[in-house]
C-alpha cells in the first residue's frame, strides 16, 4: 500500500488508463506518491547488486569455477580475436547467477515492493493501475526481464537500455522491465 493506513492511492488517478491522460485529462500523477528519483534508484540498484554478487563471487572462488574462458589469438593482420565460451563450471555459475538474481528480485518484490536497497532508501515497487504490492506474476515478469538479458547475453547493453528507458520514459520515469510488469517505482511513505 502507498500509505501507512494501508490503503493503495485512490484510483483512479489518471483517468483510470495508467498510460493515458491526453488533452483535458486528469494528471496522471494525481494521487501517487513522489516518483523516485533516479540517483535514489541507481544507488539501491548497487546495493542489491552487491547484495547478490558479493555470495555468488565467495562462491566462486570457494569452486574454483571460471564463468568465462578468454582465449585472444592473433590473425595475419595483428588484429586481436576474443572469444567468450562457457565452460561446464562456467554455465553452471551462470544458471546460480540467474537464479540468485531473479529469485532475490522477485522474492522481495513479490513480499513487499521492497528489496534491501530500495528499503534502505525509502523506495518501493508498486502496481501503476492501483499502487498495491506487485503480484507473484508480476514481480517475477520484473524480474525477468530487468535480469535475464543482463546475464545471458547483454552485459553491457542492457544495463544501459534500462537507464535510457528510465530516464526518457514520460510520466512515469518506467524501466522496460517497469513497463513488462506494469509497474512503478515510487517513494515509500510510513
Amino acid at each position: 500500500p502507498a500509505s501507512g493506513s494501508g490503503m493503495p492511492w485512490p484510483p483512479p488517478y489518471g483517468g483510470g488508463d495508467p498510460y493515458g491522460g491526453g488533452h483535458g485529462m486528469p494528471d496522471p500523477l494525481a494521487g501517487m506518491p513522489p516518483l523516485a528519483d533516479f540517483g535514489r534508484r541507481l544507488a539501491a540498484r548497487i546495493i542489491d547488486v552487491l547484495i547478490v554478487a558479493v555470495p555468488l563471487f565467495l562462491l566462486q572462488l570457494a569452486f574454483g569455477t571460471n564463468r568465462y574462458m578468454v582465449e585472444t589469438e592473433r590473425g595475419e593482420d595483428v588484429s586481436e580475436v576474443i572469444t567468450k565460451s562457457y565452460s561446464g563450471s562456467g554455465l553452471l555459475m551462470t544458471l546460480i547467477s540467474i537464479a540468485a538474481y531473479v529469485g532475490y528480485d522477485w522474492w522481495f518484490t513479490q513480499k513487499s515492493g521492497q528489496t534491501v536497497g530500495k528499503k534502505a532508501l525509502g523506495l518501493r515497487v508498486a502496481m501503476l493501475n492501483d499502487g498495491s504490492v506487485p503480484n507473484s506474476k508480476a514481480a517475477l515478469g520484473r524480474a525477468a526481464v530487468l535480469w535475464l538479458p543482463t546475464l545471458i547475453c547483454c552485459f553491457c547493453l542492457w544495463p544501459i537500455a534500462l537507464v535510457v528507458s528510465i530516464l526518457v520514459d514520460k510520466p512515469y520515469k518506467q524501466g522496460l522491465h517497469d513497463k513488462a510488469a506494469k509497474t512503478v517505482v515510487v517513494q515509500a511513505t510510513t
